[in-house]
């Protein structure tokens, strides 16, 4: 099966060669490596059109007018050419070397999740604040929508390009997964969870909440989503 690695970027410019460097060092064949830029300040894109002259898998799709992490992965899984697509954060918090171990289930699996809440995971990047949420957040999110899928919030995904084209990914941020995971389970996909170290960001700011109001705004869309997907059915 052939991949597609979705990289959706927004001012990465000092992580993005190494993860793009640790992507075609692990996976073979070499995947197709598509950047989806908005237009970072930081020239992100001007590092990734400078690396495609090296690695000509990659691919850049430059954002001028478009925002937002959800809307990057489905503009990238529209485009991408593998029969196979996987998307990750790009900061180096999710290392490229177990990208092979998410696509080898996909023969049999139709999507295979990196997850820090299964036997052998772990969350060592993050703060206790940090991960005290998440965790609460994936246990509200078992509790209502079934404990089948330990990290609904994972963001580490290789799934099967077909699955797409009966789910569109739908919510901003962390929720779009939550939403994702759940409405394959339901259509009947067959999902398995694979352990991984989410480490530290390499460089760069963090896109993800850093404060008590910001884990409490972000949370609140968590939680309305998990009802909304669970009153639906």
């Amino acid at each position: 099966m052939n991949a597609t690695v979705i990289l959706p970027t927004y001012n990465e410019r000092e992580n993005i060669p190494l993860l793009i460097k640790g992507i075609v060092a692990h996976v073979r064949p070499t995947p197709e490596i598509l950047v989806v830029d908005d237009n970072s300040p930081d020239g992100t894109w001007q590092v990734v059109e400078s690396l495609a002259q090296t690695y000509p898998t990659i691919r850049l799709i430059r954002r001028l007018n478009e925002r937002g992490l959800t809307s990057a992965l489905q503009r990238g899984i529209a485009e991408a050419r593998g029969d196979v697509v996987v998307w990750m954060d790009t900061d180096l918090s999710m290392p490229p070397d177990k990208i092979p171990d998410l696509l080898a289930l996909l023969p049999e699996y139709d999507l295979a999740v990196g997850s820090r809440y299964v036997k052998g995971g772990r969350d060592s990047g993050h703060s206790f604040v940090a991960r005290a949420f998440s965790r609460t957040i994936n246990f509200f999110a078992g509790l209502f929508l079934g404990f089948a899928i330990m990290d609904y919030t994972s963001g580490f995904v290789a799934a099967k390009k077909e699955v797409f084209d009966h789910i569109t990914l739908r919510g901003d941020y962390g929720e779009y997964c939550i939403d994702l995971l759940y409405r394959a389970q339901v259509m009947g996909y067959r999902i398995i969870e694979v352990p991984y170290d989410c480490v530290e960001r390499h460089a760069g700011e963090s896109k993800t909440a850093t404060n008590v109001i910001g884990f409490f705004t972000r949370g609140l869309n968590y939680v309305i989503t998990i009802l909304r997907l669970r009153l639906s059915g």
